[in-house]
């Protein structure tokens, strides 16, 4: 297949990527300056380089694959309008398409499921009424919503949790961190991307966690060694952090993952817990 995708140089995107051309698939990843292309070639894509903001320039990339994925996010005030501008692209190339969104949508719930209801956080509120535009489309959509992704030491929790020591040395909480996480190893996110973009159907939304649901007290203490943890309220994670970020992180989830498996997915990678110890 020629699969043609956004983010192919990002955390998650990159993973994707190689797991693509290890099975044998062509990639085309679509990048934004010649700096990125060649980091895409790193990774055994084929890059185009244009306007991703441009919906035209896009649709005419995607239409030129089996199916089309949208991995990459500017983290900035224009991501609404970046993601608008990608959906309008795969809407008009037709193509199988791919969407990608993450699990904090569902909001505080012990047992995620793809049909429990949307709750999100204010970091994530805008990623509704785009999806519902993507799940509304005439083709063949899906929507990949992996947990907190971790792995090659990368991902959120090596950023908030790993780094964050009180001037004792403890490893800070956020809140009293008796809070879920959800939990996916970036190459197991991979392989759900491959297997959804090999089907070629489109399959609604699919939670992609691999069902170890550790308390964040559980990987600070993994994180932290024998230096211990420091609890904090949540205002004062929200100082810290900035309160939108913190309260999404202050979400207390759960999720098994079982439409992933039905797929023929077997989540693989080491536990959060473990890449903690090892750092």
């Amino acid at each position: 297949m020629r699969i043609v995708l956004t983010g192919g140089t990002g955390y998650i995107g990159s993973a994707v990527v190689r797991e693509l051309v290890a099975a044998g698939h062509a990639v085309t990843a679509l990048v934004r300056s010649d700096e990125a292309a060649d980091r895409a070639r790193k990774h055994g894509a084929e890059p185009a380089v244009g306007d991703l903001f441009d919906a035209g320039w896009t649709a005419a990339r995607f239409a030129e694959g089996d199916a089309a994925a949208h991995i990459a996010a500017t983290g900035g005030p224009d991501t609404v309008e970046f993601d608008q501008a990608i959906v309008a692209a795969a809407k008009r190339a037709g193509t199988p398409y791919v969407h990608t969104s993450g699990i904090w949508i569902w909001g505080d719930n012990p047992d995620i499921t793809e049909d429990s209801p949307l709750a999100p956080p204010a970091l994530t509120a805008w990623r509704v009424p785009v999806e519902r535009s993507v799940l509304e489309a005439d083709q063949p959509t899906s929507i990949v919503a992996p947990g907190i992704v971790y792995g090659r030491g990368g991902g959120i929790p090596a950023g908030v949790l790993a780094p964050a020591r009180d001037e004792r040395g403890r490893v800070r909480l956020v809140g009293d961190g008796s809070q879920h996480w959800t939990t996916v190893h970036v190459d197991d996110v991979a392989v759900v991307y491959r297997l959804v973009l090999e089907r070629g159907s489109g399959l609604g939304r699919l939670v992609v966690a691999s069902g170890v649901n550790p308390t964040v007290r559980e990987l600070a203490e993994a994180a932290a060694g024998g230096a211990g943890v420091a609890p904090e309220t949540a205002g004062e994670s929200r100082a810290r952090l900035g309160e939108q970020f913190a309260d999404a992180l202050l979400l207390d989830q759960q999720a098994s993952g079982a439409k992933a498996r039905e797929l023929g997915w077997t989540p693989s990678g080491p536990s959060l817990v473990e890449e903690l110890r090892a750092g």
